[in-house]
């Protein structure tokens, strides 16, 4: 059997798991497993895009072991050359999720193929959208060369579920900004450990990575170069034990819902 193939019969469409866990700091884990359920889905990653050319990972939840550096490079740069960004932003308005392209190597540039695609070992991809005010949630299913491409019966699954996944993430992450606005989160990390621990400028650039912001943007915020955002960042992932920006959530997430949490 291939690694993590979808099961003989699962319950179709079944995504209860993932909708129950909106909120949750467990998300990514659960997200993943029930995508792996219902279409053998190897990696997930989302992304926020908005009109104003922003871009940040999200979520980075699988088996490609780069997906973090993946997650980084698209929102620092590539988002820009990706070939279904048109697609994205003509469905911007619209509260119906957006179901993209089926996958085809020729759609992307050589280097972008290279660094997504033949060094990861990302042999196929599905992806679907959906907007929420000026933020546009864009999700990634792939698959990986020890997979195999998606079957037929899983890309339909996938188009099936696509709804209700797109959906739950966008209130997932909504959920999330609401409860750690700027105010909430400088009371946290001044508070809690292991925030607490991060100095003054790693608690500023994690702050702001929570709320959305691109490494573009941090820098702008705070006056210094991308590269000290990005070492300030590296060095306050590495004092936290974590090294994706959806651990980052799932730490603070912890925190608001756990004994003591802020008002």
């Amino acid at each position: 059997m291939r690694p993590h193939a979808m099961a003989s019969n699962p319950t179709a469409g079944d995504v209860t798991p993932a909708v129950l866990a909106i909120g949750c700091p467990d998300f990514p884990n659960i997200l993943i497993d029930t995508l792996r359920r219902q279409a053998g889905v190897g990696h997930c990653m989302v992304f926020a895009l908005t009109r104003a050319g922003e871009a940040s990972c999200l979520l980075d939840a699988g088996n490609i072991p780069t997906g973090s550096d993946l997650g980084a490079a698209y929102a620092g740069q590539f988002h820009e050359s990706d070939p279904n960004r048109d697609a994205l932003f003509e469905g911007e308005g619209s509260a119906r999720p957006i179901m993209l392209p089926s996958f085809a190597p020729r759609m992307y540039g050589a280097r972008y193929r290279k660094i997504f695609f033949n060094d990861s070992d990302i042999v196929d991809k599905c992806a679907t959208a959906i907007w929420t005010g000026d933020t546009c949630f864009y999700v990634n299913f792939y698959r990986i060369t020890a997979q195999g491409r998606f079957a037929d019966a899983e890309r339909a699954r996938l188009q099936a579920i696509a709804p209700a996944i797109s959906a739950s993430v966008a209130r997932h992450f909504q959920q999330a900004a609401t409860a750690t606005s700027d105010q909430s989160l400088a009371a946290l990390f001044a508070m809690r450990a292991p925030l607490s621990a991060l100095t003054p400028r790693e608690q500023e650039v994690c702050r702001r990575i929570l709320l959305g912001f691109s490494s573009e943007a941090i820098s702008q915020a705070l006056g210094i170069s991308l590269h000290s955002t990005l070492t300030y960042r590296k060095r306050a992932y590495e004092r936290l034990g974590i090294s994706a920006q959806n651990e980052l959530f799932s730490i603070v997430l912890g925190l608001l819902a756990g004994p003591g949490r802020l008002n």
